[in-house]
C-alpha cells in the first residue's frame, strides 16, 4: 500500500504556529479583571489574589502534560500566569507603601 498523502505542509513533530486565541485572551483579561476588582475592594488581600496565581500556575504545571499539552504550551500557559502573579506582585508591593491596589495591568508574554 502506498503512503498517505496529506495536505498538512508542516514537518512532522513540529507544533504548529502560535496563534492568539481570542476567547482565552478575554477570559484571562476577565480573571485577572475580577482579581484586581476584588482586592480593590477589600474582598481579597493582594497577598491572596498573589497566592491564587501561584497555587493556579502550580496546578498548571502539575497536570499540564497529564491534560496533553506539549512542553510549548505548557510553557506558554505559565509564562501569562507567571505575569499576571508579577502584576498582582506590583500591586503587592505598592498597597503596603500607599493603600489599595490599583487597576488592572495586564500583562500578555509576546507571542513566539
Amino acid at each position: 500500500m502506498g503512503a498517505r498523502n496529506s495536505n498538512d505542509n508542516s514537518p512532522p513533530g513540529k507544533e504548529p504556529p502560535h496563534r492568539p486565541d481570542p476567547h482565552g485572551q478575554a477570559a484571562i483579561l476577565l480573571v485577572e479583571s475580577l482579581i484586581h476588582g476584588l482586592v480593590a475592594r477589600s474582598v481579597l488581600t493582594v497577598a491572596d489574589a498573589v497566592e491564587i496565581v501561584a497555587t493556579a500556575a502550580a496546578v498548571k504545571e502539575d497536570v499540564g502534560a497529564d491534560m496533553g499539552d506539549t512542553p510549548a504550551t505548557l510553557a506558554r500557559s505559565l509564562a501569562i500566569l507567571e505575569a499576571i502573579e508579577a502584576s498582582l506582585a506590583l500591586d503587592l508591593h505598592t498597597a503596603d507603601a500607599s493603600g489599595p491596589a490599583g487597576p488592572p495591568m495586564p500583562i500578555w508574554p509576546d507571542s513566539p
